[in-house]
């Protein structure tokens, strides 16, 4: 079993920022795949989908925590489920990474994503798999904590549909094969 975890701070008032695509990300996939998020066993404190079946199988998992506290219920779901590290892919923002631009890679810092470090905490290791969506950097007179928790703006918004749809097809591809799935980011950073 594989497990795709999207983060996210939960509730309205984070709807569609920079710090949630990765959570948007899950969804597109889930609905590529014909699927929605429900609720998971009360214990891991979030919601999930299952898609395919026996060693095929894939968890998408999706905390109802915030972002700084993700890494308790991920730990709680790799460990309900019986799931490795290897077999984990997080997708989230990075502000490191110009707009729309993608990279799919194994093990790494944090990159101070309060999310990934939480994680890394939590997992007591940095190597699993994060697909890192890139939301830009801020404006200089503005903090990179409140860049994250805004809304894109209407020039980017036109494309964040494509930057989600390209980084739902990474994620879709590393289910099957990882290696191309790395090339495909890799294109999405030197085509986007």
């Amino acid at each position: 079993m594989r497990v795709v975890v999207g983060l996210r701070n939960p509730g309205a008032d984070y709807e569609n920022t920079r710090h949630n695509v990765g959570y948007e990300v899950v969804l597109r996939v889930l609905a590529d795949l014909g699927e929605s998020l429900g609720r998971a066993p009360r214990r891991l404190r979030g919601m999930e989908a299952q898609w395919g079946s026996g060693e095929e199988r894939t968890l998408f998992f999706v905390p109802n925590s915030f972002m700084n506290e993700s890494g308790g219920p991920v730990k709680a779901a790799l460990d309900y489920y019986g799931i490795g590290l290897e077999d984990l892919l997080v997708a989230h923002d990075d502000i490191d990474l110009p707009f729309g631009r993608l990279r799919l890679q194994v093990n790494g810092g944090s990159g101070g994503h309060n999310g990934i470090r939480s994680l890394e905490k939590s997992l007591g290791s940095n190597q699993f798999s994060r697909l890192k969506v890139g939301v830009g950097r801020p404006p200089r007179e503005m903090d990179p904590a409140d860049y994250v928790l805004s809304r894109f703006s209407r020039r980017e918004a036109s494309e964040v549909e494509a930057m989600i749809s390209d980084a739902a097809a990474v994620v879709e591809l590393w289910l099957t094969d990882r290696e191309k799935a790395v090339e495909l980011a890799a294109r999405r950073g030197r085509d986007g």
